[in-house]
């Protein structure tokens, strides 16, 4: 018996979310978005298409006081400006989200790729690293040099 299951402990297991089911938790809906990058969207009000277009997941909060903003292909979501989040699937096997609000719903479907943004990511470190070590090196080279000029 692990110590979660002492005797009268009726507390249930965190919820695990696979490609599709409905978040609710604010913060589970925000660490979900915030990774989102490029995406293409669409503004549905009871069911019918108010608009859609492609933008920039720029920031992702949770402030009960600030609106939702979409606007020049840039996208500013709070979490509580939606009741929860449905995590879909497409024929395609394509995982899209919709951020659902009484009767409006903001579909989100992802085009960039975590994993290759990742790699991405990695890659610019690495380049970074490399541009540095270049550039103390070569701070060294001159440092070296002006100490042998001054020797002579």
């Amino acid at each position: 018996m692990s110590h979660d299951q002492i005797p009268g402990n009726t507390r249930l297991p965190a919820p695990c979310i696979i490609n599709t089911g409905a978040i609710v938790n604010k913060r589970d809906m925000q660490r979900l978005l915030a990774d989102l990058g490029r995406v293409r969207y669409f503004h549905l009000e009871d069911g019918q298409l108010q608009s859609e277009g492609e933008g920039y997941v720029r920031e992702v909060f949770a402030d009960p006081q600030q609106a939702t903003i979409v606007a020049n292909q840039t996208l500013y979501l709070n979490v509580y400006s939606f009741d929860y989040i449905e995590l879909r699937q497409s024929s395609e096997q394509a995982t899209y989200l919709d951020l659902v609000q009484d009767t409006r719903l903001l579909r989100l479907m992802p085009l960039s790729n975590p994993l290759q943004e990742q790699t991405h990511r990695n890659l610019n470190v690495a380049a970074l690293e490399a541009m540095l070590a270049d550039v103390l090196a070569a701070g060294w080279d001159v440092q070296i040099d002006d100490e042998e000029n001054f020797s002579l």
